[in-house]
């Protein structure tokens, strides 16, 4: 059915960009424009508080460079040389282009390229990926985020299974591992910032000194990819002090008597010597630590960005279990949530429909070779939620790839991205206010429907209709394909795999907004996990018949010591990924990409701070301007932010330095196992 817009006023809607948070939001509406965005209230959880960036959503929609027609390249790539076409031409040229691969190189020369740029269900993951069953195009392995650290994660626990955030604010200690809470999860800290008013404690462990250790009441810096280290060597004290729970052990838990074996190796010094905490530090942590209950480990996503990430997040997800946290309200760990709330995948994306389940899947991480190396070349690329040009890594293969006269580039966007220069159509794409959507989080247990509140903007469709109306044309199933929004949101809520969702239905959330998974009820961990025992498994026989270790341990990173300094490119405050970068008032806050480097570097390097310096390796390099003091270790570099390319300033992408390289677990991304040299730009 239609869904009516509304007047103009204060309406509700729901952030759809990829945080944890999935904030409840207040929507101003004056004259068919949207005048201000501010938080909901009501909203159980984001409570009214929401970012600055989303507060800038009406600079964002109502951009002057919003894509309002589809066009067509005129000029070589590269150039953005392209001029207005009709739908019914672009649906045409698409269809024809498809057929004829499809005729002379088959299906899987096909291949779709998404991720979350927006996280609403039926727009990131609904008829886009039903479409692409259908046609029997390559598949995508979307790995890019958080692969490996679900895969480690999961192999403890059974699933992306955490504590209730609404619990935290009972919590006495919490470990914030990895992860820019300030920047990235900023309702957290709210619920953190309650909790420390009734004397919780706050320790930040990170690379990186930044504004969350600012907030917290202590920052430990350790070096890039040592985190499985420091874990291992927080159980070695707590087992040598006797503050292991015996008796949680026993009844919740297998291979306890193997994991402390394995963490016989991990003394201090040892530990020292690998994460550089010193040992004094250490000791402190673990006792802390082994003494505070309820205590908390929030694990961030960055760190599972390494060759060994998903046991660095295997490793970090034992620790609550030898210390019984989970019995108590507030106690346990977080990698992501989204467990409780998920939807029924099966029955929205349709894999059954692939007519040949042995068709290849291409790793979203290596999209660089597979453009450029695949013996069976890919010859359509269709990029719809994603910036590939600036967020793949090894930028430079990804390029080359881009610009071959040979590959059909499909873009569909809200701008003239970097990915849209390499288009050869480019077709507009609408915001979130202009769609119905389904959201969860993967942080907190609420699912939201999210109701457009706008028309499309000029001749924009969602991901939604886009894909519909391409699966008509090229004569699908209309059984399959010839249905509604609420039709669609209808199948995703389908309970019978996930009890969890019982009475959360397109009707009840159109009334309320809303709902809780679990209808607001407690779940106590651990209960019966899905692990194969049952039970918190510190031994996985599951990674020992894949090849791992089956205990935690601790593994170097595999990136070759050529150059002097690893570098991790995490996010910044002003922008998710690469969205928001196009938005002059951002841009004005964050200023320009910047190098974070000891002063000991620096000053050894004859390097002086706000210089413009030149970062680079075999795969590419960047210019960022230096920040010399002691917010990292020495030999370790941070950088912040996705940027745009910028000729006038010689900006080019970060990811130019990065490894396609794959982590350890789940096919994940291995952007911060990353060796860099850093050099005066005369030189």
């Amino acid at each position: 059915m239609m869904q009516q817009l509304p007047a103009d006023g204060v309406v509700r809607s729901v952030c759809p960009f990829d945080c944890p948070d999935t904030c409840g939001l207040h929507v101003t509406l004056k004259d068919g424009r949207v005048t201000a965005v501010t938080g909901d209230p009501d909203h159980p959880v984001t409570k009214g508080a929401i970012c600055n960036k989303v507060r800038q959503l009406p600079d964002r929609v109502h951009h002057p460079d919003r894509l309002l027609t589809p066009m067509r390249r005129v000029g070589p790539k590269g150039s953005l040389a392209f001029e207005p076409i009709t739908w019914e031409a672009a649906y045409g040229e698409i269809i024809d282009k498809m057929n004829d691969i499809i005729h002379h190189d088959g299906a899987e020369a096909i291949l779709p390229y998404s991720f979350y740029g927006n996280m609403g269900i039926l727009n990131a993951e609904g008829m886009d990926r039903r479409f692409f069953h259908r046609l029997g195009a390559s598949r995508l392995a979307r790995t890019i985020c958080n692969a490996a650290g679900s895969a480690g994660y999961s192999y403890t626990m059974g699933g992306s299974i955490g504590i209730d955030p609404e619990e935290t604010v009972h919590t006495k200690l919490f470990l914030i591992w990895g992860c820019n809470l300030v920047s990235t999860n900023m309702h957290q800290t709210m619920l953190a910032t309650e909790a420390r008013r009734h004397g919780a404690r706050i320790i930040h462990i990170d690379v990186h000194r930044n504004r969350t250790s600012a907030w917290a009441d202590e920052c430990i810096l350790i070096q890039p990819g040592s985190d499985a280290a420091l874990a291992l060597g927080i159980m070695h004290i707590l087992i040598r002090e006797g503050l292991v729970n015996e008796a949680f052990v026993k009844e919740h838990t297998v291979g306890y008597e193997e994991l402390a074996e394995e963490a016989k190796r991990y003394s201090p010094s040892v530990v020292s010597a690998l994460t550089g905490v010193p040992p004094h530090k250490l000791e402190e942590l673990a006792l802390l630590y082994g003494r505070t209950t309820p205590s908390f480990i929030r694990i961030g996503n960055g760190l599972q960005h390494h060759d060994n990430g998903g046991m660095a997040i295997r490793a970090i997800s034992c620790l609550p279990a030898l210390t019984g946290q989970w019995s108590t309200q507030g106690g346990g760990a977080m990698k992501g949530n989204s467990w409780y709330s998920r939807i029924n995948h099966a029955k929205l994306e349709r894999p059954d429909l692939l007519p040949d389940r042995k068709v290849r899947t291409i790793n979203m991480n290596q999209l660089g070779y597979a453009l450029t190396e695949l013996d069976k070349p890919v010859r359509m690329l269709f990029v719809y939620n994603s910036n590939p040009a600036v967020v793949a890594p090894d930028q430079t293969k990804v390029r080359e790839g881009l610009l071959r006269e040979d590959l059909y580039t499909v873009t569909h966007d809200l701008f003239l991205t970097d990915t849209c220069k390499y288009a050869d159509l480019v077709l507009p794409a609408t915001s979130h206010f202009e769609n119905l959507d389904l959201y969860n989080s993967y942080w907190h247990l609420y699912v939201q429907l999210g109701k457009p509140i706008l028309p499309p903007a000029g001749e924009s469709k969602s991901n939604f209709t886009l894909f519909k109306e391409l699966a008509l044309r090229m004569g699908f199933e209309p059984e399959l394909f010839d249905m509604t929004e609420e039709e669609m949101i209808t199948e995703a809520l389908d309970s019978r795999l996930n009890p969890m969702l019982e009475g959360i239905t397109f009707e009840a959330l159109s009334q309320k907004h809303w709902m809780k998974a679990g209808d607001g009820r407690r779940h106590p961990l651990p209960g019966k996990l899905p692990t194969p025992s049952g039970k918190i498994e510190l031994y996985s026989k599951s990674m020992l018949r894949a090849g791992f270790s089956p205990v935690p341990t601790h593994t170097p990173l595999l990136e070759p010591e050529t150059y002097p300094f690893l570098l991790t490119t995490g996010p910044n405050h002003s922008y998710i990924n690469s969205t928001f970068a196009n938005q002059p008032k951002l841009q004005k806050l964050e200023k320009t990409p910047t190098l974070h480097m000891h002063e000991q570097d620096a000053a050894r390097l004859g390097l002086t701070d706000g210089e413009l310096v030149l970062v680079r390796n075999d795969r590419g390099e960047a210019r960022l301007t230096l920040k010399s003091g002691t917010d990292v270790l020495p030999g370790v570099l941070v950088t912040q932010g996705l940027w745009w390319d910028d000729e006038a300033s010689g900006r080019s992408p970060v990811n130019a330095l990065t490894p396609q390289r794959l982590s350890d677990m789940g096919g994940g991304a291995t952007f911060f196992s990353n060796r860099v040299e850093v050099v005066k730009l005369d030189a």
